[in-house]
């Protein structure tokens, strides 16, 4: 398959033979069912996350590749290109009207999506929780007993390439209206509280020691985050801009209050 996809990829004429077309839709049916990703977490959660740069191209190549249709949903009407997701029973994935996942997005069993939407090419593992109007974009890698908030925005990244997905570890907690892209990595249950935004050129300030530490594009695991502002100067002069505090670790509290959310589930309580 990625041999093909390659091919049509330096060739888009190629797209008119079957045996490519093929080809691109075994590679989303892959990631639809989950045996595929666009991003494989490193080994014993060590290292860094390796990106299929060709199955990212598989699913840009699997736009031109449809024709459009329109798709019914009782009194709903859609017109597009792409299917959406079905067999939610079986899968074991409960999902609230409106909610809306595309095929060729993988949800494990257990996750749960209030009225949202996640785009093709996404992951997201089991026990994770996607609530009201919050939005996984293509290709987004969610982890294991996530919970994104009410209103979260998760980038999606296409093109160019080779550039990362959003990655979201395992067991992280991110606050309403919060929104993560171009391929920022929040590490394994970090807190992000509301508001907060993080982008490649995003300022991530942890203030808890000494002296405060910047990086860029990823946060530590079991970070605790909240937005802040720091001063820049201008040619008109010196303002406030955006920019994200690391204020402490996640603590036993912490995990308290966000586990309220999995006492909820266990017990068919919708949040």
């Amino acid at each position: 398959m990625r041999q093909e996809i390659e091919q049509a990829w330096e060739d888009r004429q190629l797209l008119k033979e079957q045996r490519v077309v093929q080809a691109i839709e075994h590679t989303i049916e892959l990631l639809d069912k989950g045996e595929l990703r666009v991003a494989d977490p490193p080994v014993n959660g060590e290292g860094a996350w390796t990106v299929n740069d060709w199955v990212k191209k598989a699913v840009i190549l699997y736009f031109p590749t449809r024709g459009m249709r329109t798709l019914e949903a009782g009194p709903l009407e859609f017109h597009d290109k792409m299917e959406l997701k079905r067999g939610y029973a079986e899968l074991g994935v409960r999902v609230v009207p409106h909610a809306v996942a595309r095929y060729g997005a993988y949800l494990a069993p257990g996750t749960i999506l209030m009225p949202s939407y996640v785009n093709i090419g996404a992951y997201v593992d089991a026990g994770t929780m996607v609530d009201t109007w919050a939005t996984v974009g293509s290709c987004a890698q969610i982890g294991k007993g996530v919970h994104l908030s009410g209103g979260v925005g998760i980038g999606g990244v296409l093109e160019p390439v080779q550039a990362a997905p959003v990655i979201i570890e395992d067991g992280c907690f991110i606050g309403s209206r919060a929104i993560v892209v171009e391929g920022v990595r929040v590490g394994a249950e970090a807190v992000l509280g509301a508001n907060v935004v993080l982008t490649a050129s995003t300022r991530i300030i942890d203030v808890t020691g000494g002296a405060p530490q910047e990086m860029r594009g990823s946060v530590p695991p079991r970070s605790v985050v909240i937005p802040g502002t720091t001063m820049k100067q201008f040619p008109a002069g010196e303002f406030g801009v955006p920019c994200a505090l690391i204020i402490g670790k996640r603590k036993a509290s912490t995990d308290q209050k966000t586990s309220l959310n999995d006492a909820l589930r266990e017990y068919n309580v919708a949040v």
